[in-house]
Protein backbone atom coordinates (compact mmCIF):
# COMPACT_ATOMS: atom_id res chain seq x y z
CA UNK A 1 0.00 0.00 0.00
CA UNK A 2 1.52 3.17 -0.92
CA UNK A 3 2.47 5.67 1.90
CA UNK A 4 -0.55 8.70 2.16
CA UNK A 5 1.39 11.35 0.87
CA UNK A 6 1.71 9.73 -2.49
CA UNK A 7 -2.32 9.19 -2.86
CA UNK A 8 -2.20 13.22 -2.24
CA UNK A 9 -0.07 14.06 -4.76
CA UNK A 10 -1.53 12.06 -7.31
CA UNK A 11 -5.12 13.21 -6.05
CA UNK A 12 -4.12 16.70 -6.26
CA UNK A 13 -4.31 17.00 -9.86
CA UNK A 14 -7.61 15.22 -9.98
CA UNK A 15 -10.49 18.41 -10.85
CA UNK A 16 -13.39 17.74 -8.72
CA UNK A 17 -16.62 19.22 -10.59
CA UNK A 18 -18.89 20.36 -7.84
CA UNK A 19 -20.18 23.41 -9.40
CA UNK A 20 -17.68 25.73 -7.39
CA UNK A 21 -14.83 27.42 -9.44
CA UNK A 22 -12.31 27.10 -7.10
CA UNK A 23 -9.31 28.44 -9.09
CA UNK A 24 -9.80 32.13 -8.05
CA UNK A 25 -8.78 32.01 -4.08
CA UNK A 26 -10.74 35.82 -4.12
CA UNK A 27 -14.91 35.30 -3.72
CA UNK A 28 -16.97 37.82 -6.68
CA UNK A 29 -19.36 40.26 -4.70
CA UNK A 30 -22.67 39.54 -6.23
CA UNK A 31 -25.33 41.98 -4.93
CA UNK A 32 -29.30 40.53 -5.53
CA UNK A 33 -31.12 44.14 -4.60
CA UNK A 34 -30.07 47.78 -4.41
CA UNK A 35 -29.37 49.24 -0.54
CA UNK A 36 -30.48 51.92 0.58
CA UNK A 37 -28.80 52.11 4.28
CA UNK A 38 -25.80 53.22 4.58
CA UNK A 39 -22.74 52.30 7.28
CA UNK A 40 -20.15 55.15 8.64
CA UNK A 41 -16.96 54.84 10.75
CA UNK A 42 -15.26 57.62 12.77
CA UNK A 43 -12.03 57.61 14.53
CA UNK A 44 -8.96 59.78 15.37
CA UNK A 45 -6.23 60.49 13.31
CA UNK A 46 -4.12 61.12 16.77
CA UNK A 47 -3.52 56.70 16.24
CA UNK A 48 -0.98 57.73 13.50
CA UNK A 49 0.71 59.98 15.97
CA UNK A 50 1.56 57.27 18.35
CA UNK A 51 2.99 54.96 15.69
CA UNK A 52 6.95 55.37 15.77
CA UNK A 53 8.15 55.19 12.95
CA UNK A 54 6.69 55.83 8.53
CA UNK A 55 6.46 52.15 8.71
CA UNK A 56 4.43 51.63 11.38
CA UNK A 57 2.23 54.44 10.42
CA UNK A 58 1.66 53.26 6.80
CA UNK A 59 0.95 49.23 8.07
CA UNK A 60 -1.57 51.23 10.70
CA UNK A 61 -3.47 52.94 7.97
CA UNK A 62 -3.30 49.59 5.56
CA UNK A 63 -5.00 47.70 9.04
CA UNK A 64 -7.98 50.59 8.73
CA UNK A 65 -8.48 50.35 5.37
CA UNK A 66 -8.76 46.49 5.31
CA UNK A 67 -11.44 46.72 8.01
CA UNK A 68 -13.46 48.95 6.37
CA UNK A 69 -13.84 47.21 3.04
CA UNK A 70 -14.04 44.20 4.75
CA UNK A 71 -17.28 45.11 6.29
CA UNK A 72 -18.54 47.82 3.45
CA UNK A 73 -18.11 50.67 5.27
CA UNK A 74 -19.33 53.64 3.03
CA UNK A 75 -18.08 56.58 5.02
CA UNK A 76 -14.69 57.42 7.11
CA UNK A 77 -14.46 60.33 9.24
CA UNK A 78 -11.16 61.17 10.55
CA UNK A 79 -11.66 63.70 13.70
CA UNK A 80 -9.20 65.95 15.47
CA UNK A 81 -9.51 64.39 19.25
CA UNK A 82 -6.76 67.13 20.55
CA UNK A 83 -4.19 64.57 20.68
CA UNK A 84 -2.22 64.27 17.56
CA UNK A 85 -0.06 67.58 17.99
CA UNK A 86 2.63 67.51 15.79
CA UNK A 87 5.53 65.36 16.62
CA UNK A 88 9.03 66.30 16.28
CA UNK A 89 11.47 63.59 17.40
CA UNK A 90 14.35 64.24 15.52
CA UNK A 91 13.71 62.28 12.27
CA UNK A 92 16.05 64.33 9.80
CA UNK A 93 15.47 62.19 6.87
CA UNK A 94 12.11 64.07 6.05
CA UNK A 95 13.14 66.83 4.08
CA UNK A 96 10.02 68.33 3.55
CA UNK A 97 8.94 67.89 7.29
CA UNK A 98 6.92 71.07 7.45
CA UNK A 99 6.86 72.79 4.07
CA UNK A 100 3.71 72.84 1.82
CA UNK A 101 1.67 70.64 -0.04
CA UNK A 102 4.39 68.47 -0.89
CA UNK A 103 5.13 67.82 2.57
CA UNK A 104 5.66 64.39 4.81
CA UNK A 105 2.82 64.49 7.16
CA UNK A 106 3.20 61.70 9.34
CA UNK A 107 4.56 63.49 12.07
CA UNK A 108 3.06 67.45 11.62
CA UNK A 109 -0.80 66.33 10.83
CA UNK A 110 -1.60 62.93 11.51
CA UNK A 111 -4.85 63.79 11.18
CA UNK A 112 -4.02 64.44 6.80
CA UNK A 113 -1.48 61.65 6.98
CA UNK A 114 -4.40 59.26 7.47
CA UNK A 115 -6.89 60.41 5.23
CA UNK A 116 -4.16 60.73 2.40
CA UNK A 117 -3.38 57.16 2.78
CA UNK A 118 -7.50 55.90 3.15
CA UNK A 119 -8.07 57.70 0.02
CA UNK A 120 -4.79 56.30 -1.99
CA UNK A 121 -5.96 52.73 -0.79
CA UNK A 122 -9.80 53.18 -1.68
CA UNK A 123 -8.67 54.33 -5.01
CA UNK A 124 -9.07 52.09 -8.19
CA UNK A 125 -5.30 51.06 -9.33
CA UNK A 126 -5.87 52.16 -12.80
CA UNK A 127 -6.72 56.00 -11.46
CA UNK A 128 -3.89 56.66 -8.86
CA UNK A 129 -1.20 57.71 -11.33
CA UNK A 130 -3.93 60.55 -12.81
CA UNK A 131 -5.20 61.58 -8.89
CA UNK A 132 -2.01 60.76 -7.10
CA UNK A 133 0.82 62.26 -7.80
CA UNK A 134 4.32 61.03 -6.20
CA UNK A 135 4.36 62.30 -2.18
CA UNK A 136 6.17 61.37 1.02
CA UNK A 137 3.20 60.16 2.67
CA UNK A 138 2.71 57.20 -0.15
CA UNK A 139 6.53 56.39 -0.80
CA UNK A 140 6.20 52.92 0.97
CA UNK A 141 1.58 52.58 0.53
CA UNK A 142 2.53 50.34 -2.52
CA UNK A 143 3.60 47.23 0.37
CA UNK A 144 0.15 47.43 1.93
CA UNK A 145 -1.94 44.71 1.10
CA UNK A 146 -4.81 45.01 -1.88
CA UNK A 147 -8.35 46.26 -0.88
CA UNK A 148 -9.56 44.48 -3.81
CA UNK A 149 -13.35 45.97 -3.56
CA UNK A 150 -15.74 45.52 -6.19
CA UNK A 151 -14.81 48.67 -8.12
CA UNK A 152 -11.39 47.69 -8.53
CA UNK A 153 -11.63 46.53 -11.82
CA UNK A 154 -8.87 44.26 -13.76
CA UNK A 155 -9.02 45.57 -17.73
CA UNK A 156 -10.70 41.96 -18.80
CA UNK A 157 -13.48 42.42 -15.97
CA UNK A 158 -17.15 43.82 -17.14
CA UNK A 159 -19.93 45.44 -14.30
CA UNK A 160 -22.03 48.13 -16.01
CA UNK A 161 -20.74 50.50 -13.12
CA UNK A 162 -17.00 51.18 -13.04
CA UNK A 163 -14.73 53.94 -12.13
CA UNK A 164 -12.97 56.54 -14.44
CA UNK A 165 -11.25 59.94 -14.58
CA UNK A 166 -11.49 62.86 -16.96
CA UNK A 167 -8.47 62.73 -19.33
CA UNK A 168 -10.05 65.36 -21.84
CA UNK A 169 -12.94 66.56 -24.32
CA UNK A 170 -14.31 63.79 -26.76
CA UNK A 171 -14.87 63.51 -30.46
CA UNK A 172 -17.06 65.70 -32.34
CA UNK A 173 -17.51 63.70 -35.18
CA UNK A 174 -19.11 61.00 -33.13
CA UNK A 175 -16.44 58.90 -32.17
CA UNK A 176 -13.97 58.83 -35.59
CA UNK A 177 -10.37 58.57 -33.85
CA UNK A 178 -6.98 58.95 -35.15
CA UNK A 179 -5.08 56.31 -35.64
CA UNK A 180 -2.68 55.05 -32.92
CA UNK A 181 -0.72 51.78 -33.07
CA UNK A 182 0.70 49.76 -29.44
CA UNK A 183 3.53 47.08 -29.56
CA UNK A 184 0.65 44.84 -28.97
CA UNK A 185 -2.60 46.58 -29.47
CA UNK A 186 -4.95 46.58 -32.51
CA UNK A 187 -4.81 49.62 -34.08
CA UNK A 188 -7.48 52.28 -32.36
CA UNK A 189 -8.42 55.77 -33.62
CA UNK A 190 -8.41 59.00 -31.14
CA UNK A 191 -10.05 62.60 -32.23
CA UNK A 192 -8.92 65.02 -33.60
CA UNK A 193 -11.45 67.10 -33.19
CA UNK A 194 -12.42 67.34 -29.39
CA UNK A 195 -15.85 68.45 -28.89
CA UNK A 196 -17.11 70.59 -26.03
CA UNK A 197 -20.13 68.53 -25.58
CA UNK A 198 -18.47 65.38 -24.26
CA UNK A 199 -15.82 64.16 -22.45
CA UNK A 200 -13.18 61.46 -22.75
CA UNK A 201 -12.73 58.84 -19.62
CA UNK A 202 -9.89 56.23 -18.81
CA UNK A 203 -11.58 53.37 -16.66
CA UNK A 204 -8.76 51.21 -17.31
CA UNK A 205 -9.88 49.67 -20.73
CA UNK A 206 -7.61 49.92 -23.90
CA UNK A 207 -9.99 52.30 -25.14
CA UNK A 208 -11.21 55.37 -23.73
CA UNK A 209 -14.81 55.82 -22.29
CA UNK A 210 -16.92 58.67 -24.24
CA UNK A 211 -18.80 60.63 -22.06
CA UNK A 212 -22.25 62.75 -22.97
CA UNK A 213 -20.83 65.74 -20.96
CA UNK A 214 -18.22 68.59 -20.10
CA UNK A 215 -16.30 67.50 -17.53
CA UNK A 216 -12.73 68.81 -16.21
CA UNK A 217 -10.21 67.26 -16.33
CA UNK A 218 -8.82 64.69 -13.86
CA UNK A 219 -12.25 64.55 -12.37
CA UNK A 220 -13.19 61.08 -10.67
CA UNK A 221 -16.69 60.10 -12.23
CA UNK A 222 -18.53 56.65 -11.74
CA UNK A 223 -19.80 55.52 -14.87
CA UNK A 224 -22.81 53.15 -15.80
CA UNK A 225 -22.78 51.79 -19.70
CA UNK A 226 -26.22 50.93 -21.00
CA UNK A 227 -25.91 46.98 -20.91
CA UNK A 228 -25.30 44.88 -17.35
CA UNK A 229 -24.37 41.83 -20.03
CA UNK A 230 -20.50 42.48 -20.87
CA UNK A 231 -20.09 42.93 -24.68
CA UNK A 232 -18.41 40.14 -26.82
CA UNK A 233 -15.16 42.36 -26.93
CA UNK A 234 -13.67 44.10 -24.26
CA UNK A 235 -11.13 45.39 -26.78
CA UNK A 236 -13.61 46.70 -28.99
CA UNK A 237 -17.41 48.07 -28.08
CA UNK A 238 -19.81 51.03 -28.02
CA UNK A 239 -17.51 53.11 -25.44
CA UNK A 240 -20.08 55.27 -24.16
CA UNK A 241 -21.72 55.76 -20.89
CA UNK A 242 -23.12 57.61 -18.26
CA UNK A 243 -21.89 59.97 -15.32
CA UNK A 244 -23.76 59.31 -11.72
CA UNK A 245 -23.73 59.75 -8.54
CA UNK A 246 -21.35 57.34 -6.36
CA UNK A 247 -24.05 56.17 -4.67
CA UNK A 248 -25.67 54.92 -7.81
CA UNK A 249 -23.98 51.16 -7.48
CA UNK A 250 -25.05 50.78 -3.99
CA UNK A 251 -28.35 52.31 -4.25
CA UNK A 252 -29.41 50.45 -7.71
CA UNK A 253 -27.76 47.23 -7.51
CA UNK A 254 -26.81 46.50 -4.05
CA UNK A 255 -22.79 46.56 -5.12
CA UNK A 256 -20.07 47.89 -2.45
CA UNK A 257 -18.57 50.86 -4.09
CA UNK A 258 -15.58 51.80 -1.37
CA UNK A 259 -15.71 54.30 0.82
CA UNK A 260 -15.65 58.16 1.37
CA UNK A 261 -13.22 60.46 3.45
CA UNK A 262 -13.94 63.13 5.25
CA UNK A 263 -12.26 65.39 7.86
CA UNK A 264 -14.17 66.68 11.43
CA UNK A 265 -12.37 69.42 13.17
CA UNK A 266 -13.76 67.65 16.91
CA UNK A 267 -16.07 64.65 17.38
CA UNK A 268 -18.96 67.26 17.17
CA UNK A 269 -18.49 68.17 13.83
CA UNK A 270 -18.51 64.17 13.12
CA UNK A 271 -22.47 64.91 13.55
CA UNK A 272 -23.00 68.35 12.77
CA UNK A 273 -21.30 68.14 9.31
CA UNK A 274 -22.88 64.84 8.16
CA UNK A 275 -23.49 64.36 4.43
CA UNK A 276 -26.82 62.84 4.45
CA UNK A 277 -29.68 64.30 4.91
CA UNK A 278 -31.29 64.32 8.92
CA UNK A 279 -27.81 63.34 9.55
CA UNK A 280 -27.41 59.64 11.31
CA UNK A 281 -30.58 58.25 12.53
CA UNK A 282 -28.22 55.89 14.82
CA UNK A 283 -24.75 56.43 16.62
CA UNK A 284 -22.70 54.33 18.45
CA UNK A 285 -19.55 55.11 20.74
CA UNK A 286 -17.18 52.57 21.88
CA UNK A 287 -16.23 52.54 25.63
CA UNK A 288 -14.66 50.40 28.04
CA UNK A 289 -16.97 51.42 30.49
CA UNK A 290 -19.99 50.96 27.87
CA UNK A 291 -22.92 48.06 28.21
CA UNK A 292 -21.93 45.07 26.37
CA UNK A 293 -22.34 44.73 22.93
CA UNK A 294 -24.15 41.56 23.07
CA UNK A 295 -26.76 43.19 24.98
CA UNK A 296 -27.53 45.09 21.25
CA UNK A 297 -28.85 41.71 19.88
CA UNK A 298 -31.63 41.52 22.97
CA UNK A 299 -35.16 41.70 22.17
CA UNK A 300 -36.05 44.13 21.20
CA UNK A 301 -32.69 44.55 19.06
CA UNK A 302 -31.58 47.74 19.90
CA UNK A 303 -30.23 48.21 16.02
CA UNK A 304 -32.69 47.80 13.43
CA UNK A 305 -34.78 50.32 10.72
CA UNK A 306 -31.83 52.76 10.34
CA UNK A 307 -30.82 54.24 7.25
CA UNK A 308 -27.51 56.31 8.40
CA UNK A 309 -25.28 53.77 11.08
CA UNK A 310 -22.35 55.96 12.68
CA UNK A 311 -20.02 53.96 14.77
CA UNK A 312 -16.86 56.24 16.68
CA UNK A 313 -13.99 54.89 17.99
CA UNK A 314 -12.01 56.22 20.20
CA UNK A 315 -7.88 57.08 20.03
CA UNK A 316 -5.27 56.11 22.53
CA UNK A 317 -6.76 58.43 25.66
CA UNK A 318 -10.58 57.22 24.51
CA UNK A 319 -13.33 59.12 23.01
CA UNK A 320 -14.15 60.81 27.07
CA UNK A 321 -10.77 62.77 26.06
CA UNK A 322 -12.12 63.62 22.78
CA UNK A 323 -15.52 65.29 24.75
CA UNK A 324 -13.37 67.37 26.64
CA UNK A 325 -11.24 68.45 24.15
CA UNK A 326 -13.83 70.02 22.06
CA UNK A 327 -14.93 73.25 22.43
CA UNK A 328 -18.16 73.20 20.79
CA UNK A 329 -19.39 70.42 23.55
CA UNK A 330 -18.17 72.79 26.13
CA UNK A 331 -19.84 75.65 25.32
CA UNK A 332 -23.31 73.65 25.49
CA UNK A 333 -22.27 71.81 28.87
CA UNK A 334 -21.34 68.27 27.48
CA UNK A 335 -18.88 66.30 29.21
CA UNK A 336 -19.56 63.10 28.88
CA UNK A 337 -19.30 61.39 25.60
CA UNK A 338 -22.33 58.83 26.24
CA UNK A 339 -24.41 61.91 25.98
CA UNK A 340 -23.76 62.32 22.21
CA UNK A 341 -24.95 58.74 21.15
CA UNK A 342 -28.08 56.46 20.61
CA UNK A 343 -25.49 53.70 21.89
CA UNK A 344 -22.41 53.11 24.53
CA UNK A 345 -20.91 49.88 24.11
CA UNK A 346 -17.68 47.85 25.03
CA UNK A 347 -16.88 45.52 22.54
CA UNK A 348 -14.37 43.11 24.79
CA UNK A 349 -16.23 41.60 28.42
CA UNK A 350 -13.21 41.06 30.18
CA UNK A 351 -10.29 41.80 28.10
CA UNK A 352 -7.10 40.26 28.92
CA UNK A 353 -4.94 43.32 27.76
CA UNK A 354 -5.46 46.86 29.47
CA UNK A 355 -5.91 48.89 26.43
CA UNK A 356 -7.84 47.54 23.07
CA UNK A 357 -6.12 49.60 20.42
CA UNK A 358 -7.54 50.95 17.68
CA UNK A 359 -7.37 49.36 14.88
CA UNK A 360 -8.35 46.53 17.13
CA UNK A 361 -11.79 48.17 18.08
CA UNK A 362 -12.53 48.93 14.38
CA UNK A 363 -12.51 45.01 13.48
CA UNK A 364 -13.80 43.71 16.46
CA UNK A 365 -16.72 46.70 16.39
CA UNK A 366 -17.75 45.66 12.83
CA UNK A 367 -17.53 42.11 13.60
CA UNK A 368 -19.53 42.38 16.44
CA UNK A 369 -22.48 44.50 14.72
CA UNK A 370 -22.26 42.16 11.13
CA UNK A 371 -25.35 39.77 11.91
CA UNK A 372 -27.11 43.12 12.84
CA UNK A 373 -26.44 44.95 10.22
CA UNK A 374 -27.48 42.10 7.69
CA UNK A 375 -30.38 41.35 9.56
CA UNK A 376 -31.57 45.16 8.81
CA UNK A 377 -30.30 44.46 5.37
CA UNK A 378 -32.76 41.49 5.12
CA UNK A 379 -35.58 43.07 6.85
Amino acid sequence: MPPPSSKLKRDSGRQIDNGVDTSKPTAVFQPKEGRAYTLSVALPGSIIANAQSHELKTSLAGQIARALAVFCVDEVVIFDDGQGKQQKNGYASHQQYDSGEGSYTGYSDPNRFLMHLLSYLETPPHLRKHLFPMHPDLRTAGALPSLDMPHHLRAYEWCQYREGVTIGAGASNGGAHVEEKGKKSKKRKTSINPSPETTLVDAGFSQKITVPANIPPNTRLTLKFPNASAPADLQSFEAVAEAVAPSSPREEAGYYWGYTVRSASSLSTIFTESPYDGGYDITIGTSERGSLLASLASPPPAVSGFRHMLVVFGGVAGLEVAAKADENLAAIGVSRPEELFDLWINLVEGQGSRTIRTEEAVWLGLMGLREMIIGQKKG
